[in-house]
């Protein structure tokens, strides 16, 4: 007789229990998985340097490669661009194809570029090359991160994220000093040479220690969604970037532009067709994900404008080395890093919603402060407000992105990991782009540079750094005390708007990001205090299988906090 037959004859009083399915066993833990994590370590190590040694560079760039603001954002901006738009096709293609595998690849591309970085002569070949390592940095962020799981059992994971989110953000604070001493040295391409020692270490490390691991049931990469990202990110950056000098009305910007909507529109449509899409901006229906992750983007916005614009002011206007530079950026760095340690333990009695709103409040503060300086302030008024910057920045960004991934359900995790990463390099890249565009606007608007030769004038336009050059060439003190006043002016105007950008945000925050109430550290979750407030689609997220309600949780790993 079969189980089905015995089953079925069973009489009503006396039903058979149902079976039990035991639980799918986590892998088991890779024996040398903690000297695998510091190999991965090494390999995003890479991407927390280059993220601020290149703003150190900007003002030499500026000099030795004779390029304006405008080509100053491109080398910026073309990294940023290729990086958001070919992050979560790569990380698609590492899950399906191997993440080592792929890991290693965008290791060795990202170490040809800044091989290549180093040996370029022209903002043109720069741009290109920043593009081509933008598209190596997107192989290496997501996949870094994905092969955690493979290697730690879930006890140990948020130790591994912990570890592995304080390497990447060693590069950071560490990045304009490394920089400043090599400028001081060598020549402004070696900036780029701190990628190939690590590099090499890592992939060896890379061979030696992490074993391969991939999940062929992801998502299938949609080239179509993939090149609407790309081309329309692009045509958005370039048209920002080209108003000033072509003029917001001519047919390339205006054309620009027209196709940014288009492409842009496109890829939304397309994504909400898709069972499975890459970008899932459904997910923004939740209020909890929406205001975190609007805050998140506001400060990553705010944050990129400041490093756009101080290294030039400090360089070029207050006449510091590279060196002094990099070591005069680290207020921003070191109140960045005290905010995100006492984050946690100030969400536990303020909520989440408290501390983001007070962080972004001062980063208000900072901005509004910054947009006071004037041509005579000496370093000090800087140091005060790039310090109130960093705090501002870690308690907003910290507790937004940690109650942004809490709030989804671990099977959709990654999915909202990526939608964030991607609208933070988005918000980074328009940025640039954005502020650096007013920056330009405002300073050739108020620079004289009347009696100076066509060519010497046009070189002063360019860039504050390129008119300190022109100008201590032929000794015209007038010329540098015009593009001092004139590029102090629109750094002013920049962290001006900045600043009421903040302010706006806090008040949006405050107003209408669901509550939740103060917790205990450690903590899983909270109920929202607000009742109806915290609704998915209409419906309670409580309602809704896998939502969570806020939670005082990390940073998500596949974050950096800049």
């Amino acid at each position: 007789m079969t189980a089905a037959s015995r089953h079925s004859s069973a009489p009503p009083s006396a039903p058979t229990p149902p079976a039990t399915v035991a639980p799918t066993a986590d892998p088991p833990p890779v024996a040398r998985r903690w000297w695998a994590l510091a190999a991965i370590c090494l390999s995003v190590l890479v991407l927390g340097f280059d993220g601020t040694v290149l703003n150190v560079a900007l003002p030499d760039m500026a000099v030795q490669l004779h390029a304006g603001t405008s080509q100053l954002q491109w080398i910026v901006d073309a990294y940023l661009v290729v990086f958001a738009a070919a992050m979560l096709p790569a990380g698609l293609l590492g899950d399906r194809f191997g993440r080592r595998k792929l890991l290693i690849a965008g290791l060795t591309l990202f170490a040809a570029a800044s091989v290549v970085g180093t040996l370029t002569d022209s903002a043109g070949t720069l741009i290109a090359v920043r593009a081509v390592m933008g598209l190596g940095a997107a192989f290496i962020m997501p996949l870094g991160m994905s092969i955690i799981p493979s290697l730690f059992p879930p006890a140990e994971r948020a130790r591994a994220v912990a570890v592995m989110t304080a390497g990447m953000a060693i590069g950071m604070p560490l990045g304009p000093i490394i920089g400043g001493l090599l400028l001081t040295h060598f020549w402004w391409g070696s900036i780029f040479l701190i990628n190939i020692p690590l590099i090499a270490v890592g992939i060896a490390a890379l061979l030696l220690l992490v074993p391969e691991s991939r999940n062929p049931a992801v998502p299938r990469v949609d080239a179509v969604s993939a090149a609407f990202g790309v081309g329309g990110l692009a045509a958005l950056t370039y048209g920002i970037i080209q108003g000033p000098a072509d003029g917001w009305g001519s047919a390339s910007v205006v054309g620009c532009l027209a196709a940014a909507v288009l492409l842009l529109t496109g890829l939304i449509l397309r994504e909400r067709t898709q069972t499975d899409p890459m970008l899932d901006f459904t997910l923004l229906r939740n209020p909890v994900y929406r205001w975190n992750a609007l805050a998140t983007v506001l400060v990553t916005f705010v944050l990129v404008g400041a490093l756009f614009v101080l290294p030039q002011y400090l360089q070029s206007v207050l006449g510091n080395s590279a060196l002094g530079t990099g070591v005069r950026l680290m207020p921003l760095m070191g109140g960045l890093l005290v905010a995100a340690r006492i984050s946690e333990r100030l969400v536990a009695r303020l909520a989440v919603r408290g501390v983001v709103t007070t962080g972004l409040l001062l980063v208000a503060a900072s901005m509004f402060l910054g947009a006071g300086t004037s041509v005579t302030d000496g370093y000090g008024w800087t140091a005060l407000w790039l310090s109130i910057l960093g705090l501002g920045m870690g308690f907003t960004m910290v507790p937004a992105m940690g109650a942004a991934m809490a709030v989804l359900p671990e099977d959709r995790a990654g999915v909202g990991s990526g939608l964030l990463q991607t609208l933070r390099q988005c918000a980074s890249a328009i940025g640039v782009a954005l502020l650096g565009s007013l920056l330009l606007s405002d300073y050739t608007g108020r620079l004289h540079t009347t009696g100076l030769p066509p060519a010497a004038a046009h070189e002063a336009r360019g860039s504050v750094s390129a008119a300190q050059a022109v100008a201590d060439q032929l000794h015209d003190a007038a010329l540098a005390v015009s593009a001092h006043g004139a590029f102090v002016h629109g750094m002013a105007t920049v962290l001006l708007i900045c600043g009421i950008a903040a302010a706006l945000s806090a008040l949006l925050i405050a107003l209408r990001m669901p509550g939740d109430a103060p917790h205990a550290a450690g903590t899983t979750g909270t109920t929202d205090t607000t009742g109806a407030a915290d609704q998915v689609d209409g419906r309670d997220a409580q309602a809704i299988p896998g939502v969570r309600t806020v939670a005082n949780a990390p940073a998500d790993p596949g974050q950096s906090v800049v």
